[in-house]
């Protein structure tokens, strides 16, 4: 909001707002929730109307964001999809109670899909679809044990990324360019007229730089090129997560063809509120394990993991087979190492340090405390 409001356009949020401080997101806040407890209205999307038809003769950047999909998994239809018929993915268990909880979570996707129907519907009739940038993106991944949220698996860290521009961008097409969310920013203001390489952001990297940390993509979105970047980065982190492990960095690097994940303090168990309780996911499945191979293979990685892991994504793109000890990719696995320090280096990153260091940043309202699970599972 400060880069665009620089450059003549009000912005707006509608929905959850999850970030802060409040004085570092100025956005004008519509309406919204934090969670969603399935009853009423979840998005309003008269003010999202309103907001749009205020001024015309004014720009706009509204976000719409949805809480969905989002556990518990409680909107939409889940009886639309047969259980019994689902692709279960190599990542997760397959038995009946993954299987249940995908068609929850099917169904909410099913249910955001709505959503972003009644906003493009909005756009459509408001007159300038043509020349309206809209974006769909997504979150992080399924908050399944194994891959998706809580990971720097792919199944984790790659999102939905769709951009609609009638006006300039050709309808149908596909990139294969990697991109991270730093390059939304720079991407709009490049696209609305603006020059994000001579911004300064007024806080200094590593290395003195005061520019974003991202940069424009906007020749990719016009079919000018398909490479953007040569590697993207993971950051996750358990310490002041909800029931999370006291110290647990994750990082992680990936090229077109291999990911490479540092788990700096990997001789600590790894948990959070996904793989605690008796009632968790991750402890059906460690119960599954104790007969089946797959499921305890599942479930071990995701509580004990090496200090580094090495994935062929595009002959294992659901990274079941680490091959950062074998020695035919120690060259690969050694160049990926050094991007991902130097990266680190650049953004002021420690690594176990740095964890530490994450309540101070949390502010004083964040609560935490030392999670121990109740039992070692399998």
């Amino acid at each position: 909001m400060h880069y665009l409001k620089d450059l003549g356009y009000r912005v707006g949020l509608t929905g959850k707002k999850h970030f802060g401080p409040p004085e570092s997101f100025p956005f004008e806040f519509l309406t919204g929730r934090g969670h969603d407890d399935g009853k009423g209205k979840d998005l309003r999307f008269d003010a999202a109307r309103a907001f749009m038809r205020r001024d015309r003769n004014e720009p706009y950047c509204l976000l719409v964001t949805s809480n969905q999909p989002h556990g518990p998994w409680n909107r939409g239809e889940a009886s639309a999809y047969d259980a019994e018929k689902l692709t279960v993915p190599p990542h997760l268990v397959d038995c009946p109670e993954t299987r249940h909880d995908m068609t929850k979570y099917y169904a909410e996707i099913t249910y955001l899909d709505g959503q972003l129907g009644q906003c493009l519907d909005i756009v459509d009739r408001s007159g300038q679809r043509d020349n309206t940038i809209v974006i769909f993106t997504s979150e992080q991944g399924a908050s399944f044990p194994s891959g998706g949220k809580w990971t720097c698996y792919d199944t984790g860290l790659k999102t939905a990324f769709i951009v609609r521009w009638p006006e300039r961008i050709k309808a149908g097409t596909r990139t294969d360019a990697m991109t991270q969310y730093v390059d939304v920013v720079p991407t709009l203001i490049e696209a609305i007229g603006g020059e994000p390489e001579n911004i300064e952001t007024g806080r200094p990297d590593a290395h003195g730089d005061k520019g974003f940390d991202g940069r424009s993509f906007l020749s990719v979105l016009l079919g000018r090129t398909d490479e953007h970047r040569d590697f993207v980065y993971g950051v996750h982190t358990t310490r002041g997560i909800i029931r999370g492990s006291a110290c647990y960095p994750i990082r992680s690097i990936r090229s077109s063809r291999f990911k490479y994940i540092w788990n700096p303090n990997h001789e600590a168990p790894f948990y959070n509120v996904v793989s605690t309780g008796p009632k968790s996911m991750f402890e059906v499945w460690a119960r599954y394990g104790q007969d089946e191979p797959h499921a305890a293979f599942l479930t071990h990685r995701y509580r004990h993991r090496p200090a580094e892991e090495l994935y062929d994504v595009q002959e294992d793109p659901f990274e079941l087979n680490n091959l950062a000890a074998k020695g035919e990719y120690a060259k690969i696995k050694a160049e990926l190492r050094a991007e991902l320090l130097a990266w680190m280096q650049q953004q002021g990153d420690e690594g176990i340090n740095t964890e530490l260091k994450a309540l101070e940043r949390q502010g004083p309202n964040r609560e935490w405390t030392p999670y121990s699970p109740y039992r070692s599972p399998a």
